[in-house]
């Protein structure tokens, strides 16, 4: 039977918490200060060893202190004192979760049915690093750059805490693959991952999806329905494009985060919720909590481990593994073998990518789609001179348009690019803030392409869905979106 020690010096709590433990098939001893408990780990080393932080003897830290301790325990905070700031310190001294006092049973038996050693979770992560070199991944992560392995060096530490986990960088850069990696390498491994877009659910639906509701709790409602924190129960949630969420259920979110409890919709009975959040945006975050798109207080809740991720041409050096792993992928899905000459290796890597490892992606597909016989050449792929976007795209060298400046943003809709040496572009006043720069540029693409929304957010480097999203903002706001010109016979 796996052992556990529980160290409190309060003899009801312990007591308490010892017939808790035991009735979920543990041996239990109790140790009520430091020197019982270092006496308690020499006789017998604990499985998981639950650690209250105020003693007679010290604080509870202590113990983390010293890693030779409690190397091979799973430690869990439980205290009555916790404060966010506290958890995190304990965390990071290699602590796997706490627990708040009093203790909560279901969340005790989550903690109790994902106990693996810290030595268990290490030596995995230690095999990925070491053969990271010969394989070229790590988890579902492909790349062996020096910001890929910084990336990785973070996973490694916060993979195996159930630290909340806010990952930010440009679309198509790996995110929901990073949230992945991160469960798979975590004691939550073998519960659910789920994941959900912010910005793909009505918002008339979203806190229903994510909550659940009663049955005849609005109209249509014809049955209960379980949400996402209810179906990811024991797992890992994890919330893309965060900053798509409405700002009223950011606030019931941030009280889930801060109870670990949430109602369904139409419910007046509270449910305990055992989920690890992960978030991501391809917003930066401070700039989306100044433009109202994110609560600074959710951030701050959210943001306690921030991995940012590079673009895909801050890191060219993993360009060919990468896109020769897509093309292996293909190559079994079809059934055909087919490899790049060193021409378009060349070409990949000299291509800025602006939709990263999506783009990439796509553009293999698209290659070996149109590649003559078992060698794909570069005649298909994007080039570095294109304009606007992928070569096999269409050509831009017959769009003219005038060069008009931008002077404010209530006219950013009617802005067009200015030619500058044959290349679209806009001017911006300085003094212009970032969502204006963004939403002149988003506006000014769309025209240059003639309302073609898929060139449009391949040009900009971001998902349809992303600009789709934006459109509809800049509506609301009252700009005016460009309209599709009419087409003429044969287009």
């Amino acid at each position: 039977m796996p052992h556990a020690l529980v160290v409190d010096d309060d003899p009801d709590s312990a007591a308490s918490l010892r017939a808790l433990i035991a009735g979920e098939q543990f041996t239990v001893a109790v140790a009520h200060n430091l020197r019982d408990a270092r006496r308690q780990i020499s006789l017998q080393q604990p499985d998981i060893l639950l650690l209250d932080l105020r003693l007679p003897d010290g604080n509870g830290m202590e113990l983390l202190a010293d890693p030779k301790l409690v190397a091979n325990s799973e430690v869990v905070l439980c205290t009555g004192h916790a404060n966010l700031e506290t958890s995190i310190q304990a965390l990071r001294l290699g602590a796997a979760d706490y627990l708040i006092k009093p203790v909560n049973l279901t969340q005790l038996q989550g903690v109790l049915s994902r106990i693996m050693k810290p030595a268990a979770l290490q030596a995995e992560v230690q095999d990925l690093t070491a053969n990271l070199a010969q394989s070229g991944h790590f988890g579902h992560l492909w790349g062996r750059s020096a910001p890929m392995q910084r990336i990785y060096e973070q996973i490694s530490r916060v993979a195996g805490t159930s630290v909340s986990v806010f990952i930010t960088g440009e679309s198509g850069t790996g995110k929901e693959v990073v949230a992945q990696t991160v469960h798979d390498l975590s004691r939550r491994r073998k519960r659910p991952f789920l994941a959900v877009n912010c910005g793909a659910i009505s918002p008339n639906l979203i806190e229903s999806e994510i909550f659940g509701h009663e049955k005849g709790s609005f109209t249509g409602a014809d049955r209960q329905h379980q949400g996402f924190f209810e179906r990811a129960s024991g797992g890992t949630l994890f919330l893309d494009e965060i900053t798509e969420m409405p700002l009223e259920l950011q606030v019931k979110l941030l009280r889930v985060l801060e109870t670990g409890r949430f109602m369904r919709v139409g419910s007046t009975v509270s449910q305990e919720t055992d989920v690890r959040i992960i978030a991501a945006t391809n917003r930066q975050p401070y700039q989306a909590v100044s433009s109202g798109k994110l609560r600074e207080d959710l951030l701050y809740r959210l943001n306690i481990f921030p991995i940012d991720l590079p673009p895909l041409r801050d890191r060219a050096a993993d360009i060919p593994l990468l896109a020769n792993h897509f093309l292996a992928a293909i190559c079994e899905q079809e059934g055909e073998v087919r490899r790049f000459t060193p021409a378009a290796i060349a070409a990949l890597v000299e291509y800025p990518w602006p939709g990263n490892v999506r783009e990439l992606r796509n553009a293999v597909q698209r290659a070996y789609v149109m590649a003559q016989g078992d060698v794909i050449d570069e005649t298909w792929l994007p080039s570095s001179g294109d304009a606007g976007g992928m070569s096999g795209w269409g050509t831009l060298s017959g769009a003219h348009e005038t060069a008009t400046p931008v002077h404010a943003p209530a006219t950013l809709a009617a802005d067009i690019p200015v030619v500058a040496e044959g290349v679209p572009s806009i001017t911006l006043p300085i003094g212009s803030s970032v969502a204006q720069a963004e939403r002149a540029l988003m506006l000014a693409t769309l025209r240059h392409f003639n309302h073609h929304k898929e060139r449009t957010a391949a040009a900009l480097g971001i998902s349809l869905k992303t600009l789709y999203n934006r459109l509809k903002e800049y509506a609301a706001e009252g700009a005016t979106v460009p309209d599709r010109p009419p087409q003429r016979g044969g287009e």
